[in-house]
């Protein structure tokens, strides 16, 4: 009885260690966090700030470079009263409109071709040769053709942005297909899986984790794409807009609108770390992950 009486209060103790561990984790991540965003902050304050006094005291040319006060002016401006080409909100739509497009035109395909060509080497033996010499001819000349071909309208911008994500995608799937173990393939078609069924519930799933790391940097350069296509010949759009501020020499309208393709780039950015962690929910946090949970 009195053993018993005893020993009773040890759960009673773990809990309220873990508890305490708990807590104590909360606060490491929250102290990790401020810090994270007073560096941040520090760091632009730094930039912005350090940008201004040099360029207030004659060190650096505003005429040149710009100056963040002159930016955001300019960007103000942009917003109330638009641009030559229409509204500034029109030209962001455009840019964007043109990017999200291409980004999932050429997403598509990449992951297509490369769970294709990643499953079969002879599709790779083919193909491959081609695939190589057409990434290496140089976007800009892809641009003017596309232009060439199919006007300045919206069509060329997607298809160039297309182009561009199409060929990260497709690398980074086509390792990922490579890099799924044999073992897990061979002993799903031991249990009778059909090939659509192991590319389904096996490759795929494998491969994603390469395949969503690359739509990281792969919007990006769909906004590129779109940006080069613009500028090479549009009637709207963001990269018009800082072609004709270069033309005018306005450095601070070149820079408003990098500001702006910053911020759609960070968000869309955010948005697929969103889509990563719901996708890849399923996978063990990978150890630098797990190291910066503490």
């Amino acid at each position: 009885m009195s053993t018993t009486s005893a020993v009773s209060p040890a759960p009673a103790e773990g809990s309220a260690q873990q508890l305490s561990a708990g807590a104590a984790a909360r606060r490491a991540r929250r102290r990790r966090a401020g810090l994270v965003w007073a560096g941040r902050i520090g760091l632009a304050v730094l930039v912005i700030g350090g940008w201004q006094a040099f360029t207030t005291w004659g060190i650096v040319d505003p005429f040149f470079f710009g100056q963040p006060s002159g930016i955001a002016r300019r960007l103000t401006d942009l917003f109330r009263h638009g641009t030559e080409f229409g509204s500034f909100y029109a030209n962001i739509w455009t840019t964007l409109q043109e990017a999200l497009v291409g980004f999932a035109v050429g997403a598509a395909a990449g992951v297509v071709f490369g769970v294709a060509l990643g499953q079969s080497r002879f599709l790779a033996d083919v193909l491959g040769p081609y695939i190589k010499m057409v990434n290496a001819i140089p976007r800009i000349v892809l641009g003017s053709i596309f232009i060439v071909a199919f006007g300045i309208g919206v069509l060329p911008k997607i298809l160039l942005a297309a182009v561009l994500v199409f060929f990260i995608v497709f690398f980074n799937a086509f390792q990922g297909v490579r890099e799924v173990d044999r073992n897990i393939l061979a002993n799903a078609r031991v249990l009778g899986a059909s090939q659509s069924q192991i590319i389904r519930h096996v490759t795929v799933p494998s491969a994603l984790t390469w395949i969503i790391a690359s739509l990281h940097s792969a919007f990006g350069f769909a906004i590129v794409g779109a940006l080069v296509g613009e500028v090479l010949g549009a009637q709207s759009g963001l990269g018009l807009v800082i072609k004709t501020a270069q033309n005018n020499f306005d450095p601070n309208g070149v820079f408003a609108t990098m500001l702006v393709i910053s911020v759609i780039v960070l968000g869309a950015e955010w948005l697929i770390g969103k889509l990563e962690h719901r996708l890849l929910s399923w996978r063990p946090p990978a150890p630098s992950e797990a190291s910066n949970a503490l």
